[in-house]
């Protein structure tokens, strides 16, 4: 394991949803972003914890094929896989380019930057022995 990529990855992770919170905190929020480093910051984790445990990390926005890999390390990341957070794999691509066009609403928002919060504290508690501060 590279603690340095792991840390990397986390602190890119903090960064998207960072991005996703302060954005949502102005009067008109740009939805499609904040869902989009939503999704960005519950794929690194993802992928922090798969680099984390050595395993090599594939090129995949698909949240649920990242929690199924995770899982195969530690059965608890089932418990992630569920309908709202495989979702947000969603945002990683339909709402980036004009061709799908699709902005969430408020909540919709709301909710993803929710679910990101909720993957990143569980993930930061699966890195056991890592200072990422």
């Amino acid at each position: 394991m590279n603690e340095n990529t792991v840390k990397k990855w986390i602190m890119k992770a903090d960064n998207d949803l960072k991005i996703a919170k302060d954005e949502l905190k102005m009067d008109e929020p740009v939805t499609d972003m904040v869902c989009f480093h939503a999704q960005q910051c519950v794929e690194k984790c993802l992928k922090a914890f798969l680099i984390f445990n050595g395993r090599e990390i594939p090129k995949t926005h698909d949240i649920a094929h990242l929690i199924i890999l995770c899982a195969e390390l530690d059965p608890e990341f089932e418990n992630l896989n569920r309908v709202e957070v495989v979702a947000l794999t969603d945002y990683a691509v339909e709402v980036r380019y004009p061709e799908d066009f699709y902005f969430p609403d408020i909540e919709e928002t709301k909710e993803a930057v929710n679910i990101a919060e909720e993957v990143k504290s569980f993930v930061l508690k699966k890195l056991k022995g890592l200072n990422y501060e």
